[in-house]
């Protein structure tokens, strides 16, 4: 049976210890991640949950997967990370009109 793994949460990635800057080259002198490594990782989760849901279609389609449970939770997976990544970008889009419309 095909083992799926899990999708890492977007909380974990952003660290809230102020000591643990040196983790992230790309990372603020706050200890957060820059807005691109958010949006980096969100790219990278939908990737790889994209690869598993194939990986678990294939196994399905080839008979060797033994529980079509799997099948479906991969493709759930890959579906809320890609819901996941689209509205990262609407509302960063939000934030960027907003901010375009404030006068300095």
């Amino acid at each position: 049976m095909a083992a799926i793994g899990s999708i890492q949460p977007l909380w974990d990635t952003i660290s809230l210890d102020k000591t643990a800057t040196n983790e992230n080259v790309a990372s603020s002198q706050s200890g957060f991640p820059v807005f691109a490594d958010v949006f980096q990782n969100a790219i990278d989760t939908v990737k790889q949950t994209d690869a598993e849901k194939n990986q678990a279609e294939y196994l399905m389609a080839t008979g060797q997967l033994d529980n079509p449970a799997v099948r479906t939770i991969a493709s759930t997976k890959a579906q809320l990370s890609v819901q996941l990544l689209a509205e990262l970008r609407n509302k960063a889009l939000d934030a960027y009109s907003e901010i375009s419309r404030m006068s300095i």
